[in-house]
């Protein structure tokens, strides 16, 4: 997929998403091809489904066994979202509130298609204009205040509906492609599987009203809207768990004027696993050696308020683990963690 997808990547950029000065994003490619025959005649779909073949019939003697959780990747990092904070290539640095990633010509041909059906047409023709750039803060940009050209306008509501909800037609899409290859597996008493699909964890700005930085990412998430229930609504439709990070944060962690708050972001997706059904594992977001740091974990993946969580995921093994004040504390965190599941 890989090696198909960056030849005919050289020859038509399209295929990767643009942000609205025309430069891309290979990361990951457009929702915009996801049905489209642009890979030796089939889909990006079809060609995703023929990676998750290949991949249950080299391994299937370890499913169940060996390898007990299939994480479907959904978009950059194997997260389901849109590219809108790219991370080491300069466009973009914390807190920025990123920018709308739609501009290939695939998803502004079905933007046009979108706003036709609506009865505006010149809603079809770009993006918001007025949402600032990659390192704007939400102060002064007007698609992200409560104006006559915000995201509470008609036409803001119509653009974040859209480019929310080819997110999660995406997720639906693949989520029932893998869910289809699994479930000879998960029907079998004598193996277990669990699929999963990651989220990404946009806390900065989440104290705001329009919470830009999600916005951006595609999680159509405001102080008025949940946007994460339809995430989990997807997942438990499939029988996919969700897997989520900054489970070593607090909102103290980070300055006070950029409105973060992972703890916010972590209830209400607490909330919407809970009300789904489904199963949650967890990660943490940053390197965190520290015995805080470690103990915030254990304390977020046994919260007595919320679902405990199934799995956590260390981020990351290193060769810092190993210094001496690191392994005193990672230590009894590993057997306070074992020790309670």
């Amino acid at each position: 997929m890989l090696f198909f997808s960056s030849q005919i990547g050289d020859h038509n950029k399209h295929i990767y998403y643009r942000d609205q000065n025309g430069l891309s994003n290979d990361d990951y490619l457009t929702l915009g091809v996801d049905h489209v025959p642009l890979f030796c005649g089939r889909t990006a779909v079809q060609c995703y489904e023929d990676f998750m073949l290949s991949f249950v019939k080299k391994f299937e003697s370890c499913i169940g066994s060996v390898i007990e959780e299939i994480s479907v990747g959904l978009g950059p990092s194997g997260e389901l979202r849109y590219p809108a904070h790219p991370f080491g290539d300069g466009r973009w640095n914390f807190p920025g509130i990123g920018e709308f990633q739609c501009y290939d010509k695939y998803m502004m041909d079905d933007l046009k298609m979108a706003a036709c059906k609506e009865g505006k047409p010149q809603w079809g023709d770009r993006g918001p204009q007025n949402a600032g750039d990659y390192n704007s803060l939400p102060s002064g940009v007007p698609f992200f205040e409560e104006g006559e050209e915000s995201f509470l306008s008609d036409y803001g509501c119509f653009f974040l509906e859209w480019y929310s909800g080819r997110l999660l037609h995406h997720a639906d899409d693949i989520l029932a492609k893998a869910a289809k290859i699994l479930r000879k597996y998960q029907e079998n008493k004598k193996t277990s599987i669990l699929l999963v699909a990651k989220i990404g964890g946009i806390f900065w700005w989440y104290q705001t009203a329009a919470h830009p930085a999600e916005l951006t990412a595609g999680y159509y998430n405001t102080a008025l809207r949940d946007g994460y229930e339809p995430v989990a609504s997807i997942l438990s439709r499939h029988g996919a768990a969700l897997h989520f990070s900054c489970l070593e944060m607090m909102d103290t962690d980070n300055p006070a004027s950029y409105l973060c708050s992972p703890e916010g972001l972590r209830q209400q997706i607490w909330t919407a696993s809970k009300k789904r059904i489904i199963h949650l594992i967890g990660r943490n977001t940053n390197e965190r050696f520290d015995r805080v740091g470690l103990w915030q974990i254990h304390a977020n993946c046994h919260h007595s308020q919320a679902e405990a969580v199934r799995s956590f995921t260390y981020f990351r093994m290193n060769d810092k683990i190993f210094r001496a004040e690191n392994w005193n504390n990672f230590v009894p965190f590993v057997r306070k963690m074992s020790t309670n599941w």
